[in-house]
């Protein structure tokens, strides 16, 4: 199932809702933890954020293995695949509103390397896109947390697309 919300409370119980006491879940913009903070302690979590007010914060907590990166690196795509090749809830909050074609395509990168059972995205772009538009007829529907019409295998190839978004993401 793939969850779309943009309100921060109904994007923390969507997850909550869905999570088991030993499930995997891979947050990806954690901040400083307010939705880490009500995973159970049971669970392996893997957190990601990039902002410098994360580490304080999420170092603190103990039962998380948190990574103080962009997620829209293929670096840290792999680093995460070592750690674990699935999970159960991948859950997406990249600035809530903003960029929904960074978060799609953050979304479609890191769900189709760990074929998640849930997805949950927050960001306000997206939400409004799926209310606003109208298909075409077409039936093509997932019941997993990923696109099953990318259901490769492993790391897909890092996209460079990336590196004209934004000079932040470049190499020196």
């Amino acid at each position: 199932m793939i969850k779309l919300s943009y309100d921060v409370k109904k994007y923390r119980q969507d997850i909550l809702d869905l999570v088991k006491s030993d499930d995997t879940i891979i947050e990806l913009g954690c901040h400083t933890g307010g939705t880490t903070k009500l995973l159970p302690e049971s669970c392996t979590i893997i957190a990601i954020d990039n902002s410098p007010e994360a580490s304080d914060s999420m170092n603190r907590l103990s039962h998380v293995n948190f990574i103080n990166a962009d997620v829209r690196l293929h670096e840290v795509l792999a680093e995460v695949f070592k750690m674990t090749q699935s999970c159960d809830i991948l859950a997406i909050d990249l600035g809530g509103g903003y960029h929904p074609d960074t978060v799609f395509k953050v979304f479609y990168i890191w769900s189709s390397t760990f074929k998640p059972k849930h997805t949950i995205i927050r960001n306000r772009g997206l939400l409004e896109f799926l209310n606003t538009a109208k298909g075409s007829g077409e039936d093509y529907v997932s019941q997993y947390g990923y696109l099953e019409s990318y259901h490769d295998s492993g790391i897909p190839p890092q996209i460079k697309e990336f590196d004209l978004w934004t000079d932040s993401l470049k190499k020196d």
